[in-house]
C-alpha cells in the first residue's frame, strides 16, 4: 500500500510538472535561481487554480469578472488607508484588472511585482517628507480636520496631495499623544481641561516628547514596509485571488499555515484572540472564552489593533502589517504584559493592558447556574452558556476520553433537572461555532429523533444529518439567546430549535450568517515523492466546499437566524456579519425535509407583544438604548478636529461621561471574569429572557396539557 501511494504521488507530481513547465529544459542556464523561482510560482499558481476551480463550492468560472474582483481586493489591501499611492498609480495598475485570470493560467504574475516596486517608490518618497513635516512642527489653533475612515477617502492626485495627507496624519498622531501625556501627567478633570484649553499654552516639553514618539513609530512603520519582499506581495496577491471566490477561502502561506496549526492544536502563550488581516488593519475576529483577553474584559470582536507595546516599551504601529508579524508581537511569555492600542467600532481609541498566559483554546467549557424566580419560593430558572462547540478531535483519534460540548451540556442539563428548574435560557451569544457533530448532538438533547441540518456539497449532493437518539434530556420551556456573533454551528442549533418550535429565539437583529464549511488542502502533500519536493513549502488553501441549510430548506448563509423576539441591538451600528462582507456566497434554498414540530402551541405573537411592552415601558433597556444611540452617532462621525481645544474638550467629555474604558465600550456580552451568576446579574438580555420564560410558563398553564415526551436520564 505504501509503495502504491508513493507511485500515485509520483504520477501526480509528473502531471503537475508537465502542466507547469512542459519539461526541465532550460534550468541549467546561468539564471538557475531566477528560473527556479519562476517555476515555483508557476507550480504554486497551478495548484491554487486547480483546487479553487475544482473544489470550491461556487464553481465560479475563471474569467474577467473573477479577475476584476481579485484585482479590487488586492489593490484594497495594497494601500487601504490611501497613505502612499496616488490616482496615477492606481491607473497604472488598472491595466491588469481584467488580466488576472490569464496570468493565473499562464503562471506569469506581473501585477504583484509591479505593485511592489511602485509601493516601494512611494514609501521612499513619504520617508523623505516625514522628517521634514515633523521638524517644521504644527499649529494646533487652526481649523483643520482629518478623515479617519479610509473608505471615505479618495487617493490623492499628486505628490502635493500626498504631503498634505501626511501632514494631517502626523499632526493627528502628535495631537493624540500630547493629550494623552497631558492627561497622564495631571489628569484632565473639568478644571484642568479648561485651564489648558488655550491652544497657545502648549507644554513644549510634552510636545517634543509627543513628536519624538510619533517620529519613532512612523520610522519603524516605514522601515518595516520597505522590508516587504516581492514574495510577500505574491502571497497577498494569491490570497486576494482566493478571497474573490468567497471571504472564508484563503491562501495560507507557509508561515500563516504554521500560525493556523498552532491555533488548531489548542494552546499558545498569548492573549487568546483570533485575528485577521483586513484591508491593512489587524481586526479581532473572536476573543477565546477563558483566555486572558476574555478575563480582562475590554478587547472585543471587531476591534482594530493599531499598536502593540511590550510592557512600558514604545508601542509598535501594526497598520499595514502582515498578520503573522502582528501575532508574533502580541504573543509572548506567560506573565508578561502586552499593551494594545485599539480602535473601537465607535471610533474611540483606547489602550488595553493584558497579561499573557497559556491559552487553552478549549478552556471555555459549557457552564450553568440557577437563578431564583422572584416571589416563588423554591422555584428557579436555569441558565446555560455554550461559548463554542468544542471537541477534542485529537483525543478521539488517539482513543482517549475526549472532552466535547455535547457531553458537557448533557451533564449540565442533568444537574439542572435535578434542581427542578421551571425554564431554561440557553446562551449562544458570541459563539462562533465549531464542531458540526456537536451542534447536532446538542440539538438532540432538546428533541426526539429528527433531522437537524442539511449540508450541500460542491457537486450538488445534499446530505441530511439527524439526531438518531430518541431520548430527550430537557423538555421544559426554552429560550435561546443569540447575537450577530453567533455563527455557523450556533446558527444550526438555533435554526433547528426554531424550525421545530422547540423554543423561542431571542436577540438583536439576527445572527452572523455564516452558512459555509471550509476544508484545508495541503499543497505540499502531492510533492512529497517527486523532484518537485525542492519547491516546498508551498503552504495550503482553505477552501469553502459545503453550505449549510436548515431543515425548512433555507440557508443560514447571509440571512442567519432571525430571532422570534427582537430586542434593541447594542451592536446595531456594527457592519458585522456575512451580509456586509464582499463576495459572500448568496442566500438560497433547497427542498425542505419532513420533520415533526414540537407538540405544544406557543403563541409567539403574544410573547413578542409582552416583550415589546416591557422594553417600551420599563427602565431596564433605557441605558442600553441611550448607549446604542450614542454609539451610532459616534460611529458615523469619522471626521476628527486637529485643533487642540477640540481634542481637550473631547477627552474631557469622555472623562465626564465615563464612557472611555468602561463596559459601554466593550461589545462582547459574556465576560470571563467573576462567577457565572455575577456575570449575568446585570445583563438586561438575560433578564428579559427570564421574563419571556415566565410568559411561556403562563401560556402553558392556560393551555391544554402538552405532549413532549419524558425527560430521559443522563446518558
Amino acid at each position: 500500500m505504501k509503495i502504491f501511494k508513493k507511485l500515485r504521488y509520483c504520477l501526480l507530481a509528473v502531471l503537475i510538472l508537465a502542466a507547469v513547465t512542459g519539461s526541465w529544459a532550460g534550468l541549467s542556464s546561468k539564471n538557475d535561481t531566477e528560473d527556479l523561482s519562476q517555476l515555483r510560482i508557476r507550480l504554486l499558481t497551478h495548484l491554487v487554480r486547480q483546487q479553487m476551480t475544482v473544489n470550491h463550492f461556487s464553481h465560479k468560472p475563471l474569467d474577467d469578472t473573477l479577475s476584476a474582483a481579485a484585482f479590487d481586493l488586492y489593490v484594497q489591501q495594497l494601500d487601504f488607508q490611501k497613505r502612499f499611492l496616488t490616482w496615477s498609480d492606481i491607473q497604472q495598475l488598472n491595466r491588469y484588472r481584467n488580466q488576472i485570470d490569464d496570468a493565473i493560467i499562464q503562471g506569469e504574475l506581473e501585477l504583484p511585482k509591479v505593485a511592489a516596486r511602485l509601493l516601494r517608490l512611494r514609501i521612499e518618497s513619504v520617508s523623505d517628507m516625514v522628517s521634514e513635516i515633523l521638524d517644521r512642527g504644527f499649529a494646533f489653533d487652526e481649523q483643520q480636520v482629518i478623515e479617519t475612515d479610509p473608505e471615505k477617502l479618495d487617493y490623492v492626485e499628486d505628490a502635493d496631495g500626498l504631503r498634505d495627507r501626511w501632514q494631517r496624519i502626523l499632526k493627528y498622531q502628535v495631537l493624540m499623544h500630547y493629550v494623552q501625556l497631558l492627561d497622564e501627567q495631571g489628569g484632565l478633570d473639568s478644571n484642568s481641561a479648561r485651564q489648558r484649553a488655550d491652544a497657545t499654552a502648549v507644554d513644549q516639553a510634552l510636545l517634543r516628547d509627543s513628536i519624538d514618539k510619533v517620529r519613532r513609530s512612523t520610522e519603524h512603520l516605514l522601515r518595516r514596509l520597505k522590508e516587504q519582499t516581492e514574495e510577500d506581495h505574491l502571497e497577498r496577491f494569491l490570497n486576494a485571488f482566493v478571497r474573490a471566490y468567497d471571504p472564508h477561502s484563503a491562501y495560507l502561506a507557509p508561515d500563516a499555515l504554521e500560525d493556523f496549526e498552532i491555533y488548531m492544536k489548542g494552546s499558545l502563550e498569548g492573549i487568546g484572540a483570533t485575528l485577521r488581516e483586513d484591508d491593512g488593519f489587524i481586526r479581532v475576529v473572536e476573543v477565546i472564552p477563558g483566555s486572558p483577553a476574555a478575563k480582562q474584559g475590554q478587547l472585543a470582536a471587531e476591534d482594530i489593533i493599531l499598536k502593540v507595546g511590550e510592557g512600558t516599551q514604545e508601542p509598535v504601529d501594526v497598520t499595514e502589517t502582515r498578520l503573522r508579524d502582528a501575532v508574533r508581537l502580541i504573543r509572548g511569555k506567560k506573565g508578561t504584559e502586552v499593551r494594545l492600542t485599539v480602535r473601537k467600532p465607535t471610533g474611540n481609541e483606547m489602550i488595553i493592558s493584558i497579561t499573557r498566559d497559556v491559552v487553552e483554546i478549549e478552556e471555555g467549557f459549557a457552564s450553568s447556574v440557577t437563578v431564583p424566580i422572584p416571589g416563588e419560593q423554591d422555584k428557579a430558572f436555569g441558565y446555560l452558556r455554550i461559548p463554542s462547540f468544542y471537541r477534542d478531535f485529537e483525543g478521539s483519534r488517539e482513543g482517549r476520553q475526549a472532552r466535547n460540548v455535547t457531553d458537557d451540556v448533557r451533564r449540565e442539563l442533568a444537574s439542572l433537572n435535578k434542581q427542578n428548574i421551571a425554564g431554561l435560557v440557553l446562551d449562544l451569544r458570541d459563539n462562533g461555532g465549531g464542531s458540526l457533530s456537536d451542534a447536532i448532538g446538542v440539538a438532540g438533547l432538546f428533541i426526539a429523533t429528527g433531522p437537524i441540518v442539511q449540508v450541500k456539497n460542491s457537486d450538488g449532493n445534499i446530505s441530511v444529518f439527524e439526531d438518531e437518539d430518541p431520548a430527550i434530556t430537557y423538555d421544559g420551556p426554552l429560550v435561546v439567546l443569540v447575537n450577530r456573533f453567533s455563527a455557523s454551528a450556533s446558527e444550526i442549533l438555533a435554526g433547528a430549535i426554531q424550525d421545530y418550535g422547540r423554543g423561542v429565539i431571542l436577540g438583536g437583529e439576527g445572527t452572523h450568517g455564516k452558512g459555509t464549511v471550509q476544508a484545508i488542502f495541503d499543497m505540499d502533500q502531492p510533492l512529497t515523492y517527486s523532484p518537485l519536493a525542492k519547491f516546498k513549502p508551498l503552504g495550503a488553501l482553505k477552501v469553502t466546499v459545503q453550505k449549510f441549510y436548515r431543515i425548512n430548506g433555507g440557508s443560514t448563509q447571509v440571512k442567519g437566524v432571525e430571532p422570534d423576539i427582537q430586542l434593541p441591538d447594542r451592536l446595531s451600528f456594527l457592519e458585522s456579519g456575512e451580509k456586509f462582507t464582499e463576495y459572500a456566497l448568496p442566500w438560497d434554498t433547497v427542498t425542505n425535509v419532513p420533520y415533526h414540530r414540537w407538540e405544544e402551541n406557543l403563541n409567539i405573537e403574544q410573547l413578542r407583544h409582552l416583550s415589546r411592552q416591557r422594553v417600551a415601558k420599563g427602565h431596564r433597556f433605557d441605558n442600553l438604548i441611550a448607549e446604542i444611540q450614542h454609539n451610532v452617532k459616534r460611529s458615523r462621525k469619522t471626521l476628527r478636529s486637529l485643533k487642540l481645544t477640540d481634542a481637550l474638550k473631547q477627552r474631557e467629555a469622555l472623562h465626564a461621561s465615563g464612557i472611555e474604558g468602561t463596559k459601554d465600550e466593550v461589545l462582547s456580552q459574556n465576560k470571563d471574569h467573576g462567577s457565572l451568576r455575577d456575570r449575568i446579574s446585570d445583563d438586561v438580555y438575560v433578564e428579559e429572557a427570564f421574563a419571556v420564560l415566565g410568559d411561556m410558563r403562563r401560556q402553558y398553564e392556560d393551555s391544554e396539557p402538552r405532549v413532549a415526551g419524558q425527560v430521559s436520564p443522563a446518558r
